[in-house]
């Protein structure tokens, strides 16, 4: 048997790296690279081909139309509704000018969720009039350590439709209201939980604007039958989320708000983006859907031609994509586009035509339009707190909106067992891994070289696992050795891998010119040789994508929106790598040498044991899955997409050794004891769960 020793000098590896992976090749830093741009090219343009495309008749729409909505509801955190709790409207201010009143008022859209904003009137009115839901972007107002609210920051808009006979209600933002909570989890604090809790703030934004939906038909003064909204930037954003799911929403202006997963993921837009933009995308959609469902509802898209953020030419993919579903409407003549000159900036060739707009739709009316662009108010008149409640929630929105999986009981009959597990399969199926390929493609597993020295034979494999990412297993073993007694399936990170090619780099060199290589370490080697010359078993060393050889560019911001890109596919980097892992293994199982071999799978602390550990439920017939394990928690790491709505790591355990005998090696035994409950209750054998203190010898 091997020894301890040599398990961890081994414990590194390499699925290794690009879709260009050739045994000659100089060694090349940015092969990583350019894998990722090719998978990302290849993954967003099967999203956009796909979507839409399962509608080619009005009877198509009506048939999906509602399953789209409830998608959307889903992936903004907001499936199933909320309960519509008292919104306990107060008014806590007014102001009386020559033509217009505003008041300054709040809400609460769930017990201790406060929406601040400023509700704009005519003064002078006949009847019920139509009202405008005003949902501002990042223009935030602060002076002095104090929050004014960016309803303050966009007020000419509400000046404007008050002045031409309209109610205007605008409300600020969760992370620029004047209790500030958070909408920059992901990339400014490293929350990458959210993903796993299946939150995002976005989910907040569009429950605050049903609600204020909710508010303004409580108002005598206004039309329940004629609300528009519109928006900028993030507003855009938000004016989408509640057209798209309300058809209390008569008339829309969305302006620089939307643009397609190719401008996203591709061209990088989501480098200037905050996670109020996002839905969780669970279900793998392309924006052009979201712009579906308002048909066929007067939409007018509007933005401008030199927009960073929201550049053009996904603007009219999303637009012509949307137009289709009005014309199978009929309602062609209810979608218009409003490019104009110009930034990412509020300019008045953007206004006037939205105010044309909620006139036609909404007042029936046409009339010569002025812009308006004077701010009248001070930000402290439009303030409506003087102080902050003391039971808000805002700024823990992120910790309650989603609530997590509650710990389950253990099962006492097999029955029951059976039932949960069922459920937590097909949540990971449905909700977890649901962009893994249906239909994978064929790995064709291909030998690289195969040397010996010293007593010890290194092999290379390359595979295919993902569309170009195509990766290399190496296999160790002793010379001579044509049958293992087991192998030995090591799941290594980046230092690991590291100490392993740094050892054999010593023996093959010629044979790993193509990686970039550590420095040699003789030592090791000679560790290496002199294990291997009483070994039995085989050794296979994987690195899923985005590590060792496959490793793309160090920088930690663009790695941070790398990940961010994953999450816009409906993936996440360590989903990704999961199935990395997955196809190792079935690659191995096509290498005649060690194909029959019981196959041992081990993850590394680096990271990987999670993953293996997943990969594990996955692919049958493992003889062993050996993992370390400190925190029974998702958390902080692996990230993977709603995992955390549905179950947590004992869960998970569980589920694998149910399947495999697994080894847990752990800092505190009772964080696992759901799972080894269910172990006792359904009588596993001895060895089916071992669970260890870390600080237990082997």
């Amino acid at each position: 048997m091997v020894s301890s020793r040599l398990s961890i000098i081994l414990m590194g590896i390499s699925l290794a790296a690009a879709a260009v992976y050739g045994q000659e090749s100089a060694p090349d830093a940015g092969r990583g690279d350019r894998m990722l741009a090719a998978y990302f090219a290849e993954e967003t343009a099967r999203l956009a081909e796909r979507c839409l495309a399962d509608v080619d008749s009005i009877e198509d729409w009506e048939a999906n139309k509602d399953e789209y909505r409830r998608q959307l509801l889903e992936m903004l955190s907001l499936h199933p509704l909320p309960e519509r709790s008292d919104l306990k409207a107060t008014i806590t201010g007014r102001i009386e000018r020559d033509d217009i009143i505003v008041e300054n008022l709040h809400f609460q859209s769930r017990p201790g969720l406060y929406v601040t904003g400023n509700l704009y009137l005519p003064r002078e009115r006949q009847g019920r009039i139509p009202a405008i839901l005003y949902v501002c972007g990042h223009g935030g107002v602060k002076k002095d350590g104090v929050s004014y609210g960016n309803k303050a920051s966009y007020q000419h808009h509400g000046v404007w439709f008050a002045r031409h006979g309209y109610a205007c209600l605008m409300i600020d933002t969760l992370q620029l209201g004047e209790i500030e909570g958070i909408h920059h989890g992901t990339y400014r604090y490293g929350m990458w939980w959210w993903a796993n809790r299946g939150y995002t703030p976005a989910g907040v934004e569009a429950w605050n604007c049903i609600r204020a939906l909710d508010y303004l038909e409580s108002r005598e003064e206004i039309d329940p039958e004629r609300f528009g909204v519109t928006g900028r930037s993030g507003g855009g954003a938000y004016s989408w989320w509640i057209a798209a799911l309300d058809d209390r929403i008569k008339a829309a202006v969305p302006v620089a708000g939307i643009t397609d997963l190719e401008n996203h993921v591709v061209d990088g837009c989501v480098e200037g983006h905050c996670d109020c933009m996002y839905f969780v995308n669970t279900y793998g959609w392309d924006y052009p859907l979201v712009a579906a469902l308002v048909a066929p509802r007067p939409l007018m898209i509007g933005n401008s031609d030199a927009d960073r953020i929201f550049p053009l030419d996904g603007v009219q993919r999303t637009y012509e994509k949307a137009r289709r579903i009005y014309e199978l409407h009929g309602a062609a003549d209810k979608i218009t586009l409003n490019i104009t000159p110009g930034p990412h900036k509020d300019t008045p060739e953007l206004r006037v035509p939205a105010f044309r707009w909620f006139d036609k739709h909404l007042m029936g009316i046409e009339r010569e339009i002025e812009d308006f662009s004077e701010k009248p108010f001070a930000p402290e008149e439009l303030k409506v707190f003087k102080e902050l409640p003391a039971d808000q929630r805002n700024t823990t929105a992120h910790e309650w909106f989603v609530p997590a999986a509650a710990p389950p009981e253990p099962p006492k009959t097999a029955a029951e067992w059976a039932a949960t597990r069922d459920a937590w399969r097909r949540a990971l199926d449905e909700k977890v891994f649901r962009a893994w390929p249906g239909e994978p493609e064929p790995l064709d597993v291909a030998e690289v070289f195969s040397a010996e020295r010293d007593g010890v034979r290194l092999s290379a494999y390359d595979f295919t696992s993902q569309g170009p990412v195509r990766l290399r297993i190496y296999l160790a073993q002793p010379a001579g050795l044509d049958r293992p007694e087991r192998l030995f399936i090591d799941v290594d990170g980046e230092s690991t891998w590291s100490r392993f090619v740094s050892a054999m780099r010593v023996g093959f060199e010629e044979q790993l010119q193509g990686e970039t290589l550590p420095d040699p370490e003789p030592q090791a080697w000679a560790a290496e040789v002199e294990s291997f010359r009483k070994a039995r078993d085989a050794f296979a060393h994987v690195v899923p994508r985005g590590i060792g050889p496959s490793a793309w560019t160090r920088d930690e911001k663009e790695n941070v929106h790398t990940r961010r890109r994953f999450l816009l596919l409906g993936q996440s980097l360590e989903s990704a790598q999961i199935w990395d892992i997955r196809r190792a293994i079935q690659a191995l199982r096509t290498i005649d040498r060690v194909k029959d071999a019981p196959m041992m799978l081990v993850g590394d602390r680096e990271g990987t044991d999670v993953l293996a550990l997943y990969a594990s439920l996955y692919e049958p017939g493992l003889a062993s899955v050996g993992v370390q394990l400190t925190s029974p928690s998702h958390r902080e790491r692996p990230v993977l997409l709603n995992v955390s709505r549905y179950l947590e790591l004992p869960q998970v355990l569980a589920l694998a050794a149910e399947r495999s005998p697994v080894a847990l090696r752990t800092s505190t035994i009772d964080d696992w004891a759901d799972a080894l409950d269910t172990a006792r209750a359904l009588g596993w054998p001895a060895g089916q769960l071992e669970i260890k203190a870390i600080s237990t010898p082997d």
